[in-house]
C-alpha cells in the first residue's frame, strides 16, 4: 500500500486532505508542522509526501531542502499545496526539487490527478 505523508498545519485542510486520499485507499501519515514532518518522514519513509509551504517551526521550502540533502529522500515525490500561487513561488518549490505545485483551494479530484501522474513507488 502507498503510504502518504500529509505536513500541513491548517487543521481542518489537513483532515480533509486525509480523508480524501484514505477515501483512495492511501495509507495517510499527517504532521501539523514542517519540523514534526521532517522527523515523520525519516522514521517512516513514505512512498509521497504533499506539504504546504507557509508553516511554523519549519516551512515546506526547508522540509524539502532537507529531504533532498538526504540520500533516502533525493526521488521521493514531493507535492507542495500553498495558498502562496505566484510564479515565483511555484518556480522555487519545484526548482528545490518538488515533482508538483498545487496551489489551494483545491478539489480531491486535482490532488488525485497530481497523484497520478507521478510514479509513486510502493
Amino acid at each position: 500500500m502507498t503510504t502518504i505523508l500529509v505536513i500541513e498545519d491548517e487543521r481542518d485542510v489537513r483532515e480533509n486532505l486525509q480523508e480524501i486520499l484514505e477515501m483512495e485507499d492511501f495509507d495517510v501519515l499527517t504532521a501539523e508542522n514542517g519540523k514534526v514532518g521532517l522527523q515523520i518522514a525519516i522514521d517512516k519513509q513514505p512512498n509521497l509526501i504533499i506539504c504546504d509551504v507557509m508553516m511554523p517551526e519549519l516551512d515546506g521550502y526547508g522540509v524539502i531542502s532537507a529531504l533532498r540533502q538526504n540520500p533516502l529522500f533525493t526521488t521521493t515525490p514531493f507535492i507542495f499545496l500553498s495558498a502562496k500561487a505566484t510564479d515565483e513561488d511555484r518556480e522555487k518549490g519545484l526548482k528545490l526539487g518538488a515533482n508538483n505545485y498545487l496551489t489551494k483551494p483545491f478539489t480531491p479530484k486535482e490532488i488525485c490527478k497530481a497523484i497520478e501522474s507521478i510514479q509513486v513507488d510502493e
